[in-house]
């Protein structure tokens, strides 16, 4: 672009260079006719030497007025710092100003834009572009590494506080006892509980049943002396046999009174957990030992790098799911785009109001732009840049000046010489 431009103010400065070459051999033209015809006149007395001298000597004079008059919108004539020359460098400030001014009220005004901002049809426009396979490659792929981009070169500590400050302040609102309690009563809602108590019956019947040796042990050592071994052993076996038949009794029946007590006190507990003070003090206690500052962090650190990894890793992958996904919905975007007109109308009208009412809005900071932008030039550079622009047809002011100078002129001598 740089090279572009360049390009085309090199252009512009050999245009420039040309004419002003042409306006200023015409000067120097006039002048040489003018020194003839004064020599001439020192030794013929021919009429029309007289008329050619009064031409040539009137556009002399109109080249250098219109040189003078051009010359002083950019520099100062001959380097001398001469009154109201310059003018560009010297007034770029009201120049800005007046510019910023004139766009505004001339161009940025909603009868001037509205025409334009009602020709926007941008939906049909996205829809035609998104039609073809490669542009939505296009796309996918520049999104795709956009976001690469911007995971590779995020802020990990102020992303892994930004995720630790808003879980702190989201659990900081958590009742962790009607967290816990709620979690109960959706376990006890499903059934999980019967799944958890049937575990437990089971591994203690098969605990009773395999230490059978030691229950007699322990029924001995319990036993008075004078009681036989025999008697010892029996009981400790009827005992065993007891206590497995009641654990598979409760196991096999849905309706156990026991299990019946057993629902009823889980219930009981959660509800107690729900509102007692005592075990909110006691969750908010442990929540807040669990949860500290530099905890969350750790966590939110923990959180980001293995997201960051897993996103990268997706991202770099040819079958990325993301890259899909995007594809997908990019897909779906045209396709809807292409066959809903109810839909491009909408976002049409959407788009065209927002830009008209943004525009407007900003009309002031427009002008301000402008004006700021133009003032920030350096004046030597501001001159040079409206001089490069306009310089080339200001030079046939010179030649003009030139030649209507010498027409005048002729006709004051021609009129002189008749009176």
């Amino acid at each position: 672009m740089s090279n572009a431009i360049n390009s085309t103010d090199a252009i512009k400065a050999a245009q420039l260079r040309k004419h002003k070459t042409l306006a200023t051999g015409l000067f120097l033209l006039m002048m040489a006719v003018f020194l003839v015809c004064v020599y001439l006149l020192k030794t013929k007395t021919d009429v029309w030497i007289g008329y050619v001298k009064a031409f040539a000597e009137a556009a002399m004079v109109g080249a250098l007025a219109d040189w003078f008059a051009v010359t002083a919108l950019f520099h100062h004539p001959l380097g001398l710092p001469i009154p109201h020359t310059n003018l560009i460098e010297n007034s770029k400030k009201s120049i800005g100003d007046n510019l910023g001014d004139f766009v505004v009220s001339n161009f940025l005004t909603a009868k001037t834009l509205r025409p334009y901002i009602d020709r926007l049809e941008l939906s049909t426009v996205t829809a035609a572009w998104l039609a073809k396979a490669q542009n939505v490659e296009l796309l996918v792929g520049e999104a795709s590494r956009l976001l690469k981009r911007m995971v590779e070169t995020s802020d990990a500590a102020m992303i892994t506080g930004f995720i630790a400050r808003k879980a702190g302040s989201l659990l900081e609102e958590v009742r962790l006892n009607e967290v816990v309690a709620n979690g109960l009563n959706l376990i006890i809602d499903r059934g999980d509980h019967e799944r958890v108590l049937n575990f437990v019956l089971v591994k203690v019947r098969n605990y009773v049943i395999e230490n059978e040796a030691l229950v007699k042990q322990r029924v001995k050592e319990q036993s008075h002396f004078l009681i036989p071994g025999f008697v010892n052993n029996y009981i400790a076996a009827k005992l065993t046999s007891g206590i497995a038949t009641y654990l598979q009794e409760i196991e096999k029946d849905p309706q156990h009174r026991i299990r019946k007590d057993f629902n009823k006190q889980l219930r009981a507990f959660t509800e107690t957990l729900k509102t007692s003070p005592e075990w909110q003090r006691d969750l908010d206690a442990l929540k807040q030992e669990l949860l500290t500052r530099n905890k969350l962090e750790q966590y939110a650190g923990a959180i980001w790098k293995r997201l960051q990894a897993q996103v990268l890793q997706d991202l770099s992958a040819e079958d990325s799911a993301l890259r899909k996904y995007f594809k997908k919905s990019v897909e779906e975007l045209a396709a809807s785009l292409q066959h809903d007109p109810q839909m491009r109308v909408k976002i049409d009208s959407w788009i065209r109001y927002n830009a008209y009412n943004y525009i407007l809005r900003n009309t002031k900071q427009a002008g301000i732009l402008i004006s700021s932008t133009v003032g920030n030039w350096e004046g030597k550079e501001l001159s040079n840049k409206l001089e490069l622009e306009v310089g080339k047809d200001l030079q046939f002011i010179r030649i003009n000046g030139t030649l209507v100078g010498g027409i005048v002129g002729l006709l004051i001598y021609t009129l002189s010489r008749l009176l």
